[in-house]
């Protein structure tokens, strides 16, 4: 029997437990540790709480942390603080680091400290509940945000900044976060992307769904659109983005609607600096782009100011070196072979990756998939040198361990009574289950005790 240790319990990690235990090669046992006392990752942290849709993804991923081969054990930190990485491989026959990309790029302009810039992975983080956000109020300060960047974060960032708080009240967000959605003064958000409309990351889907708010309109410039050359002939781009084109055609031919938001779609646009006021944000300072011929763009020395008390940078995610593991700075990435850790261009023993750490930032949830499938292929081909002679029997279970480290690791048990708890506090206000975001609630929960 292999028993295996996934870290990690966002969707990389409950697909390589569910491809581990599905295979008919090897008899596998999971544990899948998280360093939260909750499951699902970025399905449960990273979407926007009014896309029910792609929120019940959780149940797919429940299924399998359900399974009796799988083992669920949160509050688990691997790394400075909890367990090292050799440690785990003491205990289990094969560890896989599932762990994401806990950072954000950051723009490496002038300004980007001030108060009231912010990356949107910690908007997203305090509209969620995150219980590691921190938020110090920049929403209140705000009468028109910009957010930098074109794909779906940025698009999320936006609906929600332009929602209005009655719409998001049977979502499962914090209450201090629709409060402060209910009070906001925003009125202007500017989605800004330094390429043009043909390059944009976004899926129409999320696109369209900027166009059908009730109290917003969308604002597209059409002499900005056509500075792409492939705006006035789509017909050779691929699908999503032609479909792109075709909707933001039909945002710039719309007649002005006087609704009370306004959603400012610009391209071509590069942040240059964020101009500061008293040490907040005043507005942003973009230089004009142009194609470069060569599928980039270059700047043309013309500047643009755009007004801004709250700016959000969603320029992308990035790996951070996990205590003990190799690490490429460039990539942000776990060196690898088809998921097998390298050491030194060396197959570690014992060690694999999946996920953002493993490929990079790319992809939607389900290309999380075949990447997680190919590193549980390679885990399997090794087993006949991950396992000694089969002493199960004796071989002391993980959890002694880890409770002997000085860990009280939750199990599934325990996140059903958090999701009681959420339901409880939901019930309590008058609305669905609402999320906590504190760290001694949510352990309390989890742990059966009193909140302290």
């Amino acid at each position: 029997m292999l028993h295996v240790a996934v870290v990690g319990s966002g969707p990389s990690g409950v697909y390589t437990a569910q491809s581990l235990v599905q295979q008919d090669r090897v008899p596998v046992r999971v544990d899948v540790l998280d360093r939260l006392p909750c499951p699902y990752g970025l399905v449960r942290y990273g979407v926007a709480p009014d896309h029910e849709k792609i929120k019940s993804l959780q149940n797919n991923l429940r299924a399998v942390l359900q399974d009796e081969r799988v083992r669920f054990l949160g509050a688990v930190e691997v790394g400075p603080g909890g367990i090292a990485p050799e440690e785990l491989l003491r205990w289990y026959d094969a560890v896989v680091y599932c762990v994401g990309a806990a950072t954000d790029r950051h723009l490496g302009v002038p300004g980007e400290d001030l108060a009231g810039s912010w990356s949107a992975t910690e908007f997203v983080s305090w509209y969620s509940a995150h219980p590691d956000a921190h938020w110090n109020g920049a929403l209140s300060a705000a009468r028109s945000a910009v957010v930098i960047g074109v794909g779906n974060v940025a698009v999320d960032v936006t609906r929600i900044l332009a929602r209005g708080a009655d719409e998001l009240t049977g979502t499962d967000m914090p209450g201090t976060a629709l409060d402060a959605l209910a009070a906001s003064q925003v009125r202007d958000v500017y989605m800004v992307g330094r390429r043009g409309p043909s390059q944009a990351k976004f899926t129409t889907k999320e696109l369209r769904e900027l166009g059908a708010l009730p109290d917003a309109e969308v604002v597209v410039d059409p002499a900005e659109l056509a500075l792409d050359p492939q705006y006035t002939d789509p017909s050779g781009l691929p699908a999503v983005n032609r479909r792109n084109i075709e909707a933001l055609r039909a945002f710039a031919e719309r007649a002005p609607q006087g609704r009370e938001r306004r959603i400012h779609l610009r391209f071509f646009l590069r942040p240059d600096e964020l101009v500061g006021e008293a040490g907040r944000v005043r507005a942003v300072r973009f230089e004009r782009t142009a194609p470069d011929g060569r599928g980039g763009v270059t700047g043309t020395g013309a500047y643009e100011e755009i007004e801004a008390q709250l700016v959000l940078r969603s320029v992308g995610y990035r790996g951070v070196p996990l205590h003990g593991l190799p690490f490429d700075e460039r990539g942000g990435t776990v060196p690898h072979s088809a998921g097998r850790v390298l050491r030194d261009g060396v197959p570690s023993r014992g060690e694999y990756v999946a996920g953002w750490i493993k490929r990079g930032p790319t992809g939607v949830i389900g290309t999380n998939r075949p990447c997680a499938k190919e590193t549980a292929g390679s885990l399997i081909e090794d087993a006949p040198r991950l396992v000694a002679p089969d002493d199960a029997a004796g071989r002391p279970d993980p959890l002694d361990g880890l409770r002997a480290a000085g860990l009280r690791p939750v199990p599934w048990s325990g996140w059903q009574a958090i999701e009681r708890a959420e339901a409880a506090l939901g019930a309590s206000l008058g609305r669905g289950p609402v999320k906590i975001g504190d760290w001694g609630a949510l352990l309390a929960a989890g742990r059966g005790e009193s909140p302290a």
